[in-house]
């Protein structure tokens, strides 16, 4: 098979990375129980894909020797071990987790090896490059939103409306009937309130925080996909309800400023309010719904650019500023064309 690797950081992941037209592949015969073997058609790629590997001494413990980047995708099962839940032959989408290490065997290669826990078959109508981009920005963004202080008519604030995630934040938190005030830049306005944004705050030509302080304490749910302004969360209980929760997307430029928050109690921490880090944990069911939403029309996925397999490095390049609007996907391979293959469903 052929796969984008790299075995150590020099500069940057895309620096690292290097084409390999025969790479070793997993092996299908020892898979671990309850996982898949999948050839993927598309790749979605992630910041978390690059900040980690890239961390001084800390980043290289991480990766595992001859690595494949890569979260998310579409693909197709070659082979099973242990589920009578998919089938070999059947579409699904999903995301890789991050544990100890980072995965070997990513997206970014032509076969990759999945838990059946993180995938979900790929809905009828679904395009494998929208299914693509739904993996780790739309769990985020679906994890971002706790069920139970969401229903009709909630006020949420979500600080980064126009990326990846914040793309998804809005459409997901408008699925459930909540009233959604977002940030975003002056060239994506637009784009936000066409998603559902109620409200929208231009960054660039307003003061943020003056704009919610004004508002006063209306807000069931905070959720910060950029990071900044750094005192965003110490600022909270002027336009927090007070047991609102404040969610932490995106990783902030202090990590003493993280740990002082997550480590202790509001009153100590600078803040007032609840304060939660998401940490994403792929799940079928979330995925299941994610999918139920875009075939029903109330998701759009919004996708960036669309990179083909030699391209992988600019792909990440473009990525890394952090500008895009939407997702960035990668064409994987011999893969690519979805309607050769037939959909299973079970």
């Amino acid at each position: 098979m052929q796969a984008w690797q790299y075995t150590t950081i020099t500069n940057t992941l895309e620096n690292s990375l290097s084409l390999k037209k025969i790479a070793t592949p997993p092996d299908a015969s020892s898979l671990p129980k309850d996982h898949v073997l999948i050839e993927v058609i598309t790749a979605g790629i992630n910041p978390v894909e690059y900040k980690l590997p890239e961390i001084p001494v800390f980043g290289k413990f991480m990766i595992q020797p001859a690595s494949s980047p890569g979260l998310d995708f579409c693909g197709l099962i070659k082979a099973k071990n242990g589920t009578d839940d998919f089938a070999v032959g059947q579409l699904v989408f999903g995301a890789l987790s991050i544990g100890t290490k980072l995965p070997k065997f990513g997206s970014l290669g032509h076969l990759m090896v999945a838990p059946c826990s993180h995938i979900a078959p790929l809905p009828d109508g679904v395009d494998p490059d929208d299914a693509a981009a739904l993996g780790t920005a739309g769990l985020t963004a679906f994890q971002s939103l706790p069920k139970d202080r969401l229903e009709s008519g909630s006020k949420v604030f979500i600080n980064g409306g126009s990326g990846g995630v914040g793309s998804f934040t809005i459409q997901f938190a408008k699925a459930v009937g909540a009233y959604v005030v977002a940030t975003c830049s002056t060239a994506n306005v637009d784009l936000c309130k066409s998603l559902g944004a109620d409200e929208v705050i231009d960054y660039r030509t307003a003061d943020v925080l003056a704009e919610l302080k004004a508002k006063g304490p209306i807000f069931d749910v905070a959720i910060d996909n950029v990071g900044s302004p750094e005192c965003l969360y110490e600022s909270s209980p002027h336009f927090l309800k007070p047991n609102g929760v404040f969610l932490q997307v995106a990783m902030q430029k202090s990590m003493v400023s993280m740990l002082r928050r997550n480590g202790l109690p509001g009153f100590l921490s600078g803040g007032k309010r609840r304060f939660q880090t998401v940490k994403v944990s792929p799940r079928r069911e979330d995925l299941e719904q994610i999918g139920r939403w875009v075939v029903e029309g109330k998701v759009k996925v919004l996708i960036d650019e669309k990179f083909e397999w030699i391209d992988v490095p600019k792909a990440y390049a473009k990525l890394r500023p952090g500008r895009t609007t939407g997702k960035i996907v990668v064409h994987v391979g011999h893969a690519r064309d979805a309607s050769a293959f037939t959909r299973i469903s079970i």
